[in-house]
């Protein structure tokens, strides 16, 4: 039942997801991007080209643009982004460590006629799932996300059933193939697995963790990075865990996965024991 139920879920998050942007180039993405960053460093999101009528959210919540953390100025220590042309949409990394309150943000925006039409930040801190913006940054810097060569990167289907096949094989069924790495690392909020960059670590879980449905999953895919981020909530279409994983890919294995997952109970999350990384069998 639970394969079958997993077979579903494929089906329903891997269905077409394309739509045409006319006139949608990486560079408008790029610079979108670019003036999200200086909002965000400055506290003023005058510094974006918004729509008129531009949709936002913070932690999947509807909220506006007068009351976001974007209008907070913050000392933007580290960030990276993926685009996502065929959907003109993008996803930034945001490390903060200073200015007294450090953040990791996850950020997507969605792009029409080089207008940022959509905002929706994951904004975690403290209280979130294995939170050290100070580990997050020495570790997402030391990692290699250029651009790759052609002949190391795949579709951005394969990326997506990538992406579907990890959170399957980890919530749902051992029976699911994830495409495992080696070597590969997981960032957990500032828990890394393989700090040591031992070559025969791989991303893998002891698996199923647990009967939980990942649901909402929605997609930003970037070909030329073999980068694909899901924006998703574990167990609970409207309460449950608003989380985000970046999944990296090298010839169509796993080599850095990182995940922004945000607590909204209000609790202390304890972990025992923390995240750790399988090593490569024989």
């Amino acid at each position: 039942m639970i394969r079958a139920l997993v077979s579903m879920t494929i089906l329903l998050s891997s269905a077409p997801m394309v739509r045409a942007e006319t006139g949608c180039t990486r560079s408008m993405l790029e610079a979108a991007t670019d003036s999200y960053i200086a909002a965000q460093a400055a506290g003023d999101l005058s510094r974006m080209s918004l729509s008129g009528k531009v949709e936002c959210r913070e932690n999947m919540s509807v909220t506006t643009k007068e009351k976001g953390l974007w209008n907070t100025a913050l000392p933007i220590a580290f960030h990276r982004s993926i685009h996502d042309v065929p959907r003109c949409q993008s996803f930034t990394e945001v490390i903060v460590t200073e200015g007294g309150h450090p953040y990791v943000l996850g950020t997507r925006l969605a792009v029409d006629d080089g207008k940022v039409t959509e905002i929706d930040s994951l904004v975690s801190d403290d209280d979130d799932w294995l939170f050290n913006a100070e580990d997050y940054l020495k570790y997402s810097t030391a990692e290699d996300w250029r651009v790759l060569p052609p002949d190391d990167r795949i579709s951005r289907q394969d990326l997506v059933d990538a992406a579907n096949r990890y959170f399957d094989f980890v919530f749902l069924d051992e029976g699911i193939r994830p495409p495992w790495g080696a070597p590969c690392a997981r960032l957990e909020g500032g828990t890394y697995t393989n700090p040591e960059n031992e070559d025969k670590d791989t991303c893998q879980i002891p698996a199923p963790l647990g009967e939980l449905f990942i649901v909402n999953r929605t997609f930003v895919v970037d070909e030329e990075m073999g980068t694909v981020n899901v924006f998703c909530r574990f167990g609970d279409s409207k309460e449950g865990m608003p989380d985000s994983h970046l999944f990296r890919l090298v010839k169509g294995r796993y080599r850095w996965i990182h995940t922004i997952s945000i607590n909204l109970t209000g609790e202390p999350i304890v972990i025992d024991p923390p995240p750790v990384a399988v090593p490569e069998t024989e």
